[in-house]
């Protein structure tokens, strides 16, 4: 290849839209279309043939959202959790820190695994890497019956001290089905703390066969073009490795955002930035101060993440997220999105659940004859009439009821942007805001 100057096609699958960015002879040409949520590659395909390009001596560059919505979503597959005797309920206890210390009735949180998909077994370490109880033949049938009764999709496998010595988790996830994802957390996450690990462990086998599944069956589709992948610490990495280690994809297309705000920062002379990615389902806020900083104490939702990513806060609110009303009266908006298939409302393709889109339309934010994408038309009576609904039941307005969705969705990213400057002991009037992603440019009006 030395000597052959390659087109490279940059391409951001998000909940909603898929993007495009395809760069040639030093043109640049831009294109969009809606995510297939079902299967993403698919959407990548069309835009590769709407874009009419040739596979070969294509460098395809791979930003998704996937792994990160379908946690912020709760739309992973269903995981087994595998710890040693006395710890299957390692992942819903955590750590001892709390979100409001002096809360003295705190609210329920669900566990991340059901406990019925929480399972115990032999084979404890020390913390020298001694045997404490030994895994047992009888212990690897008894694992194996238990997984093929409950039928999950994935494994995960997380034993004390399993960094000192892999072979035992190694020796549970080879009697395992072929047919199931398996994650070991001596591979994943080869470090001491266990609660850390196990959740890495988890994430990874949770969104994994998403992950693996669309990645290996896009890089057959556009053979010969390379596939390069972005991860969470904005480095790239070929695909098949990518689909091994899904939990470093949690922020791959925001680190892509990242990276690309902190170079337009560096060519204007600013260098303090404040960032925020607003897409159809999730929104994602950093601060740049000189470099784009790193941490292995990132946090994707309420999850803790410990393999290292930028240091970036991700929160469920976007263009699509969908706003509903508590038992109580309540108003909601988030973390559940309409994604690309339906929709909001006022795209016309079935949707009857208000979005933060049919709010922004009908207070005239989105012009009613703007076509997004190029191509969308947007269908504003369907979107007033989902929103009288909502109105009637909130006994208001329809456009006080947009405006109280708007209003909510803002707090939620403002409350995101001091957690990642104010907590942080940085004064935000220090820092340029810079928007970007299919709803960053109406978010920062709306917030400003």
């Amino acid at each position: 290849m030395d000597g052959i100057v390659l087109s490279q096609l940059g391409v951001d699958t998000g909940g909603t839209f898929t993007d495009f960015v395809y760069i040639a002879d030093g043109q640049i040409r831009v294109h969009k279309v809606l995510s297939t949520p079902e299967s993403p590659e698919l959407a990548i395909l069309q835009g590769i043939a709407e874009l009419g390009l040739s596979l070969q001596e294509l460098r395809l560059v791979h930003g998704s959202t996937v792994a990160t919505n379908a946690v912020l979503q709760g739309r992973g597959v269903s995981t087994v959790y595998i710890g040693n005797r006395g710890f299957a309920d390692l992942l819903s206890i955590g750590r001892q820190a709390r979100p409001s210390l002096y809360d003295l009735q705190p609210a329920m949180k669900c566990a991340p695994v059901p406990a019925d998909y929480c399972l115990e077994t032999g084979g404890r370490l020390s913390a020298d890497g001694d045997v404490l109880e030994p895994l047992t033949d009888a212990d690897i049938q008894v694992l194996r019956q238990q997984v093929l009764t409950l039928k999950p999709r994935s494994i995960a496998i997380n034993l004390l001290f399993s960094y000192l010595d892999p072979s035992l988790e190694k020796r549970i996830a080879a009697v395992m089905p072929d047919h199931l994802y398996v994650s070991c957390s001596s591979e994943i996450l080869p470090e001491y703390k266990e609660y850390e690990r196990g959740m890495a462990t988890w994430l990874n086998a949770y969104v994994g066969p998403l992950m693996q599944g669309y990645l290996h069956r896009l890089e057959q589709q556009v053979t010969p073009a390379s596939v390069a992948v972005m991860q969470s610490a904005a480095g790239t990495v070929n695909a098949s490795q990518a689909g091994r280690m899904t939990v470093n994809l949690l922020l791959s297309g925001p680190a892509g955002g990242l990276m690309a705000a902190h170079y337009i920062g560096r060519q204007v002379g600013c260098e303090r930035l404040l960032t925020l990615d607003m897409g159809g389902t999730s929104t994602d806020v950093a601060l740049i101060d000189g470099d784009i900083r790193l941490t292995s104490e990132g946090q994707i939702g309420e999850y803790p993440v410990a393999v290292p990513m930028v240091d970036m806060h991700t929160i469920g609110a976007g263009g699509g997220s969908i706003a509903r009303l508590d038992a109580g009266g309540m108003l909601h908006v988030g973390p559940e999105s309409a994604g690309a298939s339906p929709g909001p409302v006022c795209y016309g393709r079935g949707g009857t659940q208000v979005t933060v889109t049919d709010a922004n339309l009908l207070l005239g934010r989105i012009p009613p004859d703007a076509r997004l994408g190029g191509s969308m038309r947007l269908d504003a009576d369907a979107a007033r009439q989902a929103m009288a609904v909502l109105a009637a039941a909130m006994q208001c307005s329809i456009e006080q009821a947009a405006q109280g969705i708007i209003r909510v969705a803002n707090e939620h990213m403002v409350r995101a942007l001091r957690v990642i400057s104010l907590h942080k002991g940085c004064d935000p009037r220090d820092y340029m805001l810079v928007s970007f992603g299919g709803a960053g440019g109406v978010a920062c009006l709306c917030v400003g």
